[in-house]
Parts: C-alpha cells; structure tokens; sequence
C-alpha cells in the first residue's frame, strides 16, 4: 500500500482522532490547515498532498471542496450539514473530473443501520407504524439534526410513502417523521430509531463507544479513493471490501 500524503482540514476533535488513524496506516500527516492563516501560509505545500480528509464546520467545507477540485486535490469529507448543496458539488466534481468521497457518518456499524432501517421501513410501509428518529451528540456539534440523523430519516422517506418530510421536534405531522435532537457532554453518537404502532414497537439503536470507528472510516476512504475520480460513498467501499 502506498503512502499516502495526507492533509487534513480541521484540527479539531476529529481531525485529531483522524491523525492517529493516519499514522497508525503507514501514512504521513502531510499538513494540518486549521484556519484562513494556515491555508494562507501553507497554499504550495497544500498542492503537494495526495488527498485531503475534512473534518471542519458546514460554513467552510464548501470553500474546502472548492480548493481541493482547484488544486486537483482527492477529497475525504466528513464533515456534515452542507448535503443542501450537494447536487451542485457533485456536479463541479464531475466537470471537473475531479474526486469527492463523502458520507454522513464513517461507521461501519452505523452503516449497517443504515441498511436495516431502509428495510425496517420497506416492511411496515403498508402497515401503521409511526417513526421517530432520536440523535444525541456532543455539546460542540454545529449542525442540529446530524447529517446521519437525515439519511435515516432520507431513507425511511424513499421506502415509505406516507412520509413527505422530517421535522426536529416530537409534536410533527402524521406525515412527518419526528427529529428528536439533544446534546450533551462526552457524547461521540447515539441514533435510534424507532417505529411505533397501537400493537408493538420495533427499535434500532447505534452508539459510537468512540470516535475511532468514525477516524479509522475516513482513512480507509482516502485510501480507497487517492488513485479514483468521481463521486463515491461508504457504499462503494464497502462493496470493494466484499470482493477483495
């Protein structure tokens, strides 16, 4: 496995839990662009990296995507609350010809729950069942629901047709599905779903001991995406894995 030049985007809780993944996987810690004055000062050495994994806040990544499709830069995100405008980013990488690796949340366990609440709501889609999604995160998480929270409640909306939307609060329209948000202190994730009818309740509940599963996923994309163009998810690395 080559090593990797990587460069990362936010040095914050994450970003520093992503660094010992990296080192951990043979790679080097290329650069740490935490701010505008690292970005100012670093710019040459930024064009020097192989790929770049971002762990910022949603009012940058945008302008963090932007530079990486400009420096010809592969790109990790997994920073969320940007997916309103992930149509028109996936359109620039295309055009650009350039590479986006992107998830709502690096978990492996995670994303098994992903696949069972598409299938949850696939089966009770005929049936009287009330989803409720509840997400608990740490205190300094910006964007409220989390972007995992809004790809359950995405799916359960493809596979059911009675749902229209998602809204953050427990009083929501029969045709809503419930958001319930909290944070709290020394809190890495916790997503539950739950569907309720007159008869019984059917729960699934994800809780990161952690934040290694989500470093040790981003890693793992970088890897799977540095010699890629196009757009890709944790599907797609996901699906490499099973044929290897």
């Amino acid at each position: 496995m080559k090593q990797l030049k990587i460069c990362l985007i936010g040095y914050g809780r994450m970003g520093k839990e992503v660094e010992k993944f990296v080192i951990q996987r043979g790679h080097k810690v290329f650069l740490k662009l935490d701010n505008e004055h690292d970005w100012l000062n670093n710019i040459q050495d930024f064009l020097l990296s192989d790929v770049a994994i971002d762990f910022s806040i949603p009012n940058k990544v945008i302008n963090n995507i932007h530079k990486c499709f400009d420096g010809n830069i592969p790109i990790v995100v997994g920073t969320t609350g940007w997916y309103d405008q992930l149509k028109e980013v996936k359109s620039w990488c295309i055009e650009t010809n350039q590479s986006l690796f992107y998830a709502p949340n690096f978990s492996l366990g995670m994303n098994v729950v992903f696949e069972m609440n598409k299938l949850l709501a696939a089966l009770t889609a005929t049936y009287n069942y009330k989803f409720v999604i509840s997400e608990t995160h740490h205190i300094n998480k910006i964007d409220a629901p989390s972007g995992t929270a809004i790809q359950l409640a995405n799916d359960i909306i493809d596979k059911n047709s009675g749902y229209l939307g998602w809204k953050i609060g427990q009083h929501v329209a029969d045709n809503l599905i419930s958001i319930e948000v909290t944070r709290r202190e020394n809190v890495s994730g916790i997503h539950e779903i739950t569907a309720q009818s007159e008869e019984d309740k059917i729960c699934l509940r994800h809780e990161a001991k952690g934040l290694d599963g989500f470093a040790l996923g981003a890693v793992l994309a970088a890897e799977f995406l540095y010699d890629k163009k196009g757009i890709y998810t944790i599907d797609d690395l996901l699906n490499a894995a099973l044929k290897r």
